[in-house]
């Protein structure tokens, strides 16, 4: 995914006005109108004079911020002329609103050009305080009421260009890394599938495939796109969950074609992802025999959660939706905005007919299953951390109770925490890529948070973290603790899991020390050494 672009400096232009050299600064941002006031401050006539500019070889220069930037020695030639006295100043007045709001209009929609689509928030600032002042000069310079209202209504008509373009620009089907804005994600548009049921024939499964899909150590970089939403079909399919909700086949290809969708493409958190932690799910599932224990609308509510846990991720995370104060970081509070997010996107999809895979069952099940679904996702806020294990950890005391709604409850949170950061129990081969992934957005956060002077976490720095720093205090701390708590209730989990956990930790400490250990002498400097002798 790629980073906004670096802020433009502003530009300074050298004038002479009747031999007096002068010289103007002004942001890219500014208009036309702006860069003439300045000009006609500069060179001492009122606001209303026409301005015109000649360079060095006598042409006419447009007075536009993308006006060639010139030198010291080669001003430009700056001729004013005021208006005529029996000009009727309302009229002019009206003429230079008009100019202005042209300019308003202009600024606007070059903002959401390719090159300055991460400048919205920039540019909604900056249109708004331009309106401000546009307003109150209507009424300190007197103009008529007629002229008033129009000029009302003009700066009404940009304002609903405003928000009708940022409503058209916000998609939440998957974006390029090249349109994607973190502040403007909304919970408000209908989300519908953009294509259906493909043609391609069912897939498939090997017995070996079908069985291998089951296991921890499951290599998810093998598959493509088509061929994973085959692997989730069969998951909802052998675990009984399309006879447990009386899902419609078509209907549930169709979810997750939308749901496929509604993942961007981010380094990590995208589509694959997604597949990763449902899988890892229906792997524990199987390791841990949950059947047993839970409900079939159980183990839906899990697998479902899984697959929507981080719809519509923008690859920047809490702390940057509340640092840099985007519009979900307003619209919930600042309390875990891209979870309620994701869990609003879910449900955005599961109203659409077409896509409802718990359209058949009745009210009082999708009440439960809508309340399950949202907690689980709610749950995978990292910063919930330790409230949800302290709380499990109390649940084990003296004897876990799967009969207590609360209690199993709990362990239905846990248990999609450990699968969404999950990646350390699989094999080196197919978990340190995924550490590449997520250090790659990272970075890119860390980036734009410098860029914006937003504050920065040492381990998302780019100049401050390593692969091995990165992982070993998550998998010490986090990860192989929370495992651990998990195996006391499930035993295999603790070969299956915490092991391969403490052999990636032991593994990245060795990288860490052979990183710190100072380079081998050069043959050279060998030499030298013994000479010197």
């Amino acid at each position: 995914m790629g980073n906004a672009s670096s802020i433009e400096p502003t530009k300074t232009i050298f004038l002479d006005i009747d031999g007096k050299k002068e010289k103007i600064m002004f942001s890219r941002h500014c208009g036309s109108r702006d860069i003439h006031d300045l000009i006609a401050h500069a060179a001492g006539v009122s606001r209303y004079a026409e301005i015109s500019l000649k360079d060095s070889a006598g042409a006419f220069v447009s007075l536009n911020p993308t006006m060639p930037i010139n030198t010291q020695s080669s001003p430009y030639k700056v001729t004013s002329k005021e208006p005529s006295p029996t000009t009727d100043s309302s009229n002019g007045d009206g003429e230079v609103f008009t100019q202005v709001l042209s300019q308003v209009a202009s600024q606007f929609n070059n903002h959401f050009s390719k090159e300055g689509v991460f400048k919205v928030e920039e540019m909604k600032t900056d249109i708004a305080t331009r309106l401000s002042a546009l307003e109150r000069k209507m009424e300190l310079e007197g103009l008529k009421a007629v002229e008033i209202e129009k000029c009302k209504r003009d700066i009404s008509d940009i304002k609903d260009q405003i928000w009708n373009a940022q409503k058209k620009f916000v998609d939440f089907n998957r974006l390029s890394s090249e349109t994607q804005n973190v502040s403007s994600l909304s919970d408000e548009r209908k989300i519908s599938l953009k294509r259906d049921v493909p043609s391609y024939p069912k897939y498939t499964l090997s017995q070996e495939t079908i069985e291998y899909l089951k296991q921890p150590t499951f290599d998810i970089w093998h598959w493509e796109p088509n061929e994973m939403l085959s692997l989730l079909e069969h998951m909802f399919h052998e675990l009984g969950l399309v006879a447990e909700f009386n899902i419609n086949p078509i209907t549930l290809k169709r979810f997750f074609l939308c749901v496929q969708e509604n993942y961007r493409n981010n380094p990590f958190h995208n589509f694959r992802h997604c597949f990763c932690v449902t899988q890892m799910m229906y792997g524990m599932i199987h390791l841990c025999h949950l059947w047993e224990v839970m409900t079939r609308e159980d183990l839906g509510i899990l697998m479902t959660a899984c697959v929507c846990h981080d719809l519509d991720h923008p690859g920047y995370n809490n702390t940057y939706q509340i640092n840099a104060r985007t519009e979900l970081a307003i619209r919930y509070n600042d309390i875990s905005p891209l979870e309620n997010h994701h869990c609003a996107v879910a449900f955005k999809i599961l109203s659409n007919p077409e896509c409802n895979i718990f359209a058949n069952v009745d009210k009082d099940t999708f009440k439960r299953i809508r309340a399950g679904i949202t907690m689980l996702i709610l749950a995978t806020d990292m910063a919930r951390h330790g409230e949800i294990m302290d709380n499990f950890k109390m649940k084990l005391e003296p004897e876990f109770d799967y009969k207590n709604k609360d209690s199993l409850d709990t362990l239905k949170m846990v248990l999609i925490k450990c699968c969404d950061i999950s990646n350390e129990v699989r094999p080196m081969e197919v978990s340190e890529p995924w550490v590449d992934c997520l250090l790659e957005e990272y970075f890119n956060q860390s980036d734009r948070e410098k860029m914006e002077g937003l504050p920065v976490a040492p381990f998302m720095d780019r100049d401050k973290v390593t692969k091995p720093t990165a992982q070993i205090g998550f998998i010490k701390f986090v990860l192989i603790p929370m495992f651990e708590t998990v195996a006391k209730l499930f035993p295999v989990i603790d070969s299956t899991m915490v092991e391969p956990l403490r052999i990636a930790r032991d593994r990245y400490e060795d990288m860490k020390e052979k990183n710190s250990m100072p380079p081998p002498p050069s043959q050279s400097n060998k030499k030298k050494t013994v000479t010197e002798k």
